[in-house]
């Protein structure tokens, strides 16, 4: 089969043909119609060590067909499905357990043209979906879900701020807020990026380039009830001064580095939650799948590039251009 070889930092990888894998017990094999990329995929690429052994499929999100299962699997063949990329979460849903890892490094992942993975791993299309926009779902919406809904127990009328509108989890935040009745506010450095968002139901967004952007958004809304963060970095302590009472502030990433200072008074005399957050429970994609499906959410596609192409696909989205997800189409 045709798979994308993640061979050693900082390089391309390599289009190349491996043996297709066949399914062991309770696994099932799954024909890839649509995989799409992650910041993850571009880190691994950029800062992580090579593989210790041999090359690794990168990749975690895809729909595709099943087309062969393993001994004791259900039976899946003809199904169209998407893949949890959440694999050992644990029994504990607060954390995830010590052999808690993501699809797609170190096992391989969904750059390619076949898949083998546990059947308890699987869930069916959402039938409002196609295989493509199936494919944008599973990482970034879980993990947006579960920010919202399980870690800032977000309500129907609470104000929110989103950061860094553009990439997929952002995104996310912003469609199901918007579905479920929340006022939602963004920040983004690029016009075109602000402009798409007040277009998907955004009621304000700012330059957070611009020094004034707290004061901004505090003029536009007030305080909010809820932050969602995936920057970290300096500017963190201005999301604390932004936060209500009782406020409560997701994070799921550092693309802005390490939180450098944050006024603690501000912090427990207002009492607010600081919350980390990374992926979901398996209990959490079902009811983000279920959620999707009964407010017909779909997601921002940006574009789509064929597998033999991936390498411009890392070079678009670490170019920082893209305003949604971005697709590989691995069935011709």
């Amino acid at each position: 089969m045709k798979a994308a070889l993640f061979r050693e930092k900082d390089t391309p990888l390599l289009i190349a043909d491996v043996p297709g894998p066949i399914p062991a017990k309770d696994q099932v094999l799954i024909r890839i119609d649509t995989a799409a990329l992650n910041h993850r995929d571009l880190w691994i690429q950029r800062e992580q060590a090579a593989p210790l052994s041999s090359p690794v499929i990168l990749g975690s999100d895809a729909s595709g067909i099943v087309e062969a299962v393993g001994e004791g699997a259900e039976n899946w063949v003809g199904k169209e499905v998407i893949v949890n990329p959440s694999i050992d979460w644990g029994k504990n849903p607060m954390v995830q357990s010590n052999t808690f890892k993501i699809l797609g490094f170190p096992d391989h992942g969904t750059f390619a043209e076949y898949l083998v993975i546990h059947q308890k791993q699987l869930a069916e299309k959402p039938e409002h979906l196609t295989m493509a926009e199936a494919a944008a779902v599973p990482l970034a919406a879980l993990t947006a879900y579960r920010a919202l809904f399980t870690k800032a127990r977000l309500r129907p009328g609470e104000r929110i701020l989103v950061t860094g509108i553009g990439g997929g989890a952002a995104l996310w935040a912003l469609t199901m807020a918007h579905a479920f009745g929340a006022m939602v506010y963004v920040t983004s450095s690029q016009e075109d990026k602000r402009n798409k968002a007040l277009a998907l139901g955004a009621k304000g967004a700012v330059d957070y380039s611009d020094n004034r952007w707290p004061d901004q958004l505090r003029n536009l809304a007030g305080a909010f009830d809820v932050i969602i963060d995936s920057a970290g970095g300096s500017s963190f302590g201005a999301l604390v001064d932004l936060a209500a009472p009782g406020g409560r502030i997701v994070n799921f990433g550092r693309t802005a580095g390490n939180i450098s200072e944050v006024t603690t008074r501000t912090l427990y005399w207002n009492q607010i939650s600081i919350l980390g957050t990374t992926m979901g429970t398996t209990d959490e994609f079902l009811s983000m799948l279920d959620f999707l499906h009964r407010h017909r959410i779909k997601p921002v596609i940006d574009r789509s590039f064929p597998l033999a192409e991936i390498n411009a696909a890392f070079a678009h989205m670490e170019h920082r251009e893209q305003f949604g997800k971005i697709l590989l189409t691995v069935r011709s």
